[in-house]
């Protein structure tokens, strides 16, 4: 299932289709059964992959001699808080970097404004 995967890739990169090809080749697919379970990073690369996804089912199933084969997508985005940060966190940290900032600051009477 993986060589026919990957020769669909190539096939796709060869007529153009870099994204498609990236995107078909950012994991390993995972076959349980007949379903193939595909692992993407965010939303938009797997509405791209939806969108092509008939068309690699077709060579699947017409290579594996499967017409029950089905692709599950699964979208594995790690969600992180961001923290805003104020001019005084940004201050101290530039800061921790380089400590002669406090010298800049002190010479030219620089101040922070939020």
């Amino acid at each position: 299932m993986r060589l026919h995967w990957n020769k669909y890739a190539e096939r796709l990169g060869q007529k153009g289709l870099k994204i498609m090809e990236s995107i078909l080749l950012i994991s390993d697919p995972v076959l349980n059964g007949t379903t193939i379970s595909y692992e993407l990073p965010n939303e938009g690369s797997k509405l791209e992959f939806e969108s092509q996804m008939n068309g690699l089912l077709g060579h699947l199933k017409g290579h594996l001699h499967n017409h029950d084969i089905t692709i599950e997508v699964i979208v594995n985005e790690k969600a992180e808080t961001k923290r805003t940060y104020n001019n005084q966190d940004r201050y101290n940290r530039f800061l921790e970097i380089n400590p002669n900032i406090e010298l800049l600051r002190s010479t030219f009477g620089l101040d922070l404004k939020d």
